[in-house]
């Protein structure tokens, strides 16, 4: 992982401990980041400030659910993760998290690449903002998914 990539995943523990008082990262383990990307058995995913919010982090489960590779997903606008009926309820959520901090028990509906329609259910959202209050974007952590009916 690339020392970038290893900041990213620092603020994206640091900021959820921060804001929600819970680790993300059992205690113990010895590469908190390695573990969180590698073998995390939940979903990580983080998204940026542009004015049309980019993927910039997903965990290899994150990637495995929604069939995209790093390169792909880092490179896919996080609407996207979406389909068009559901990209509203999703923007009122991130809307309320950058007022509040952050979201618990979230569910809703989502598409992988390959059109496959699946829920993420008991989600937390958070803002990724390090010590010196700067918000670099937006982080989710999905701990169920199921596909859709």
């Amino acid at each position: 992982m690339a020392e970038t990539n290893e900041r990213l995943a620092h603020l994206i523990v640091d900021s959820h401990r921060q804001l929600t008082g819970t680790s993300l990262v059992l205690a113990g383990i010895p590469d908190a980041v390695h573990w969180l990307y590698e073998a995390a058995p939940f979903g990580v995913v983080a998204h940026n400030t542009e004015s049309d919010p980019r993927f910039i982090y997903a965990n290899q489960a994150a990637q495995r659910r929604f069939e995209y590779s790093w390169a792909e997903f880092t490179s896919l606008p996080s609407r996207l993760s979406a389909e068009t009926p559901d990209r509203a309820e999703r923007q009122a959520l991130l809307d309320q998290v950058a007022r509040q901090g952050f979201a618990s028990g979230y569910r809703g509906l989502r598409i992988a690449k390959s059109g496959r329609r699946f829920w993420i259910e008991d989600a937390t959202i958070w803002q990724l903002i390090d010590a010196d209050g700067t918000t670099h974007g937006q982080a989710a952590v999905i701990r169920r998914w199921r596909d859709a009916d």
